[in-house]
């Protein structure tokens, strides 16, 4: 018989749980549906990144300059070395030219050449010294042979110090491409962050930078900014000075272009002043000054703990500098550099 039993109608309790998910879900759906794509970041916060990773991609420059640096002195000392190694190689084929003769005089005589068995010699040394001791060699041998056993040494530890060094080279070739690397990756990450601003955005921001320079070059070129600490000094500074608008390029040395110490080696040198390649060299030479107050037109002034950025003082608070990627030779008021000043150097 057919069963008529009445289906089992859900309690009262599953009904409300069942109809609040239900509720919940088709909010969460609306909110979803409603809600606003995530903001956009503002100028000032796209300003304040990109201005990180041109700090970042500076250092990276910096660390780049000086490896490419060392790989130039390294190239130069392997070619000193191997000219010197070609050159002692010479005087030691004469060397043995001369023994030969030596040798073939004696064959001559029917005597056998002390030469020959002392290059058969298991141990050189200890024959030459029996040899001598024993007067089986005559004065001008002995003198012959110890030339030869000299240079050959001489030329073995060239060798050994060329390779050593073309060792290193190949490491500083390595580290030279990741540097190279590091700073491509950096400005590129700052570039697509400005790719995001709008051109009304972007313009702003220049507009920004070209006022904040014309209020420092007018404070730079006041008369009362100071004078450089001699004529050379000055010279340099004006040097400086006539490469205003210049564009920075990282690794450059001038004369169209720079970085930041590039920009400094460059100006020095016209005023017959060598300076070394890199920010953290050039903070080790000269008289360090530790005060703003005592600085003077033309001094090298350093910036952030790690001492990645510098200029030349131009007075009155402000510095004459390299900034950065997409930026030109400028003036800058020292306190907005974006890093702490360290100190100052008079060469």
């Amino acid at each position: 018989m057919a069963s008529h039993r009445r289906p089992k109608q859900p309690s009262r309790a599953r009904v409300t749980v069942l109809t609040t998910a239900a509720a919940a879900a088709v909010a969460l759906s609306a909110n979803a549906a409603n809600a606003a794509p995530s903001a956009k970041p503002s100028k000032d916060e796209v300003k304040s990144k990109v201005d990180k990773l041109y700090e970042e991609a500076e250092k990276a420059t910096e660390e780049y300059d000086g490896a490419k640096e060392k790989q130039g002195k390294l190239q130069k000392e392997i070619s000193a070395i191997q000219d010197k190694v070609a050159r002692g190689q010479d005087e030691l084929n004469k060397l043995r030219d001369g023994l030969g003769s030596l040798a073939a005089g004696q064959y001559r005589s029917g005597g056998i050449d002390p030469s020959v068995q002392l290059f058969l010699s298991s141990n050189p040394d200890d024959y030459l010294d029996k040899a001598s001791t024993l007067d089986q060699l005559s004065s001008q041998q002995v003198q012959a042979l110890k030339k030869v056993q000299d240079k050959q040494r001489e030329l073995a530890q060239e060798r050994a110090e060329a390779t050593e060094k073309l060792k290193d080279l190949a490491s500083t070739r390595t580290e030279l491409g990741k540097k190279k690397q590091d700073v491509q990756a950096k400005l590129a990450a700052a570039q697509k962050l400005l790719n995001s601003l709008t051109a009304q955005e972007k313009a702003a921001l220049q507009a920004d930078e070209a006022r904040a320079s014309r209020v420092s070059q007018r404070d730079a070129l006041d008369p009362t900014s100071g004078t450089a600490a001699s004529s050379r000094i000055a010279q340099a500074y004006a040097a400086a000075q006539s490469r205003v608008g210049s564009p920075y390029v990282w690794g450059a040395t001038g004369p169209n272009s720079f970085d930041c110490s590039g920009l400094t080696q460059w100006a020095y040198a016209q005023a017959g002043i060598s300076l070394p390649r890199t920010t953290y060299e050039q903070a080790k030479i000269g008289t360090r000054i530790t005060s703003q107050s005592d600085l003077q037109v033309g001094d090298l002034v350093f910036f952030y703990n790690d001492l990645h950025h510098v200029g030349l003082y131009a007075g009155n608070g402000q510095v004459l500098h390299a900034p950065r990627t997409g930026t030109v030779v400028r003036y800058e008021s020292m306190d907005t550099i974006g890093g702490p000043f360290m100190f100052g150097v008079r060469v």
